[in-house]
C-alpha cells in the first residue's frame, strides 16, 4: 500500500508531460504495452504459468474494458484539463463508488466504521474541490472525465473481485493491461493516420517510466491488495495517493497547497485507519 501510494501519488503531474508530443490515445497504448509484455515476461522468467481458466475470461475482458480503458482514458484527458492533483481527487473518488456500486448491486450494505470512513473521505474531496471550483467551471469535461474514471475503476474493481480468478496478480495483471491496450491502440493508429514527427528523449523518458513504474509496479501492487481485502476496504485503501498528487503537483507544477489541501490530508488519513483498523 505504501508502494502504491507513492507510485501513483507522484504520477499525475507526468501526464501532461507525456502528452506533449504525442496522442493521450498513443501514450496510453505503448504504457499499456509496454507494461503488460513486461510483466508477462517476469512471470515467466519466474516459472509462472501464464494460463488463465477458460471461464475467468468473460469477466478479466470485462473489467479491464470496463476500468482499465475507461481509467486510462479518462485520468489522463483530466489531468489535462484541469490541474493534476485535482484530477486526482475526482479519479480518486472510487472508493466511495465502490462502495456504493457492491451496496446497489449485491446489497451488501456497509457498516457504522466503513459508513464513517466514506464519509471522511468525502470529507476529503469536498475540501480539495472547494478551493477549484474555478477550474472546474472553466473545464467541466475534466471535472466529469475524473468522476467518470473513478466510476469506472470501481464498477471494473468488484467484477474482478467478484470473479476470483485463480491466476496470480502477476500474470492476470500483465493479460489486463494487454486487454485494455487493443481498443485504444486501435483508436491511436486511427487518430495518429498520416501523421509523423519525432518525438524528444524527454517524451520518451517519461513514458518509459511511466509504463515500467506506475503501470507496471503500481497494477501489481493494487491487484494484490484487491485479492487481499474486500472491494470497499481495497478502494478506501488507496485514498492517500490523491494526497500525494496534490503535494507532487504543488512541488512540480506549482499547483495550490493551503488549509483546504491539509485538512482535507488529514480527513483521508483518518479514513484509511478506519478501513484498514483490525
Amino acid at each position: 500500500m505504501l508502494l502504491l501510494t507513492f507510485v501513483w501519488g507522484t504520477n499525475w503531474a507526468l501526464f501532461p508531460l507525456a502528452v506533449e508530443e504525442v496522442s493521450v490515445w498513443t501514450f496510453r497504448a505503448i504504457s499499456l504495452v509496454g507494461a503488460g509484455v513486461l510483466l508477462l515476461t517476469i512471470a515467466r522468467m519466474r516459472g509462472m504459468s501464464l494460463v488463465v481458466p477458460r471461464s475467468s475470461w468473460p469477466a478479466v475482458t470485462a473489467a479491464a474494458f470496463i476500468y482499465l480503458v475507461i481509467w486510462n482514458l479518462a485520468s489522463t484527458y483530466a489531468a489535462i484539463l484541469i490541474p493534476s492533483g485535482q484530477a486526482a481527487i475526482l479519479g480518486f473518488t472510487m472508493p466511495l463508488w465502490t462502495v456504493l456500486v457492491v451496496w446497489l448491486a449485491f446489497g451488501e450494505k456497509p457498516r457504522g466504521r466503513m459508513l464513517m470512513a466514506m464519509a471522511l473521505a468525502a470529507l476529503g474531496v469536498a475540501l480539495l474541490a472547494i478551493p477549484a471550483h474555478e477550474a472546474y467551471a472553466t473545464a467541466p469535461a475534466g471535472f466529469l472525465l475524473g468522476l467518470l474514471a473513478g466510476l469506472g475503476w470501481a464498477v471494473g474493481t468488484v467484477i474482478l473481485k467478484r470473479a476470483n480468478v485463480p491466476t496470480p496478480a502477476l500474470v492476470l495483471t500483465g493479460w489486463q493491461l494487454l486487454i485494455a491496450a487493443v481498443p485504444i491502440a486501435i483508436g491511436a493508429l486511427w487518430l495518429g493516420a498520416g501523421q509523423s514527427h519525432s518525438v524528444s528523449w524527454q517524451t520518451i523518458l517519461v513514458i518509459a517510466y511511466i509504463t515500467v513504474v506506475p503501470m507496471a509496479i503500481g497494477n501489481v501492487a493494487w491487484f494484490s491488495i484487491v485479492g487481499l481485502l474486500p472491494p470497499g476496504v481495497a478502494g478506501l485503501s488507496s485514498v492517500m495517493v490523491p494526497i500525494v498528487a496534490m503535494v507532487t503537483g504543488a512541488l512540480v507544477r506549482g499547483e495550490p497547497l493551503g488549509p483546504w489541501q491539509l485538512g482535507a490530508m488529514a480527513c483521508s488519513a483518518t479514513a484509511m485507519f478506519l478501513a484498514l483498523r483490525k
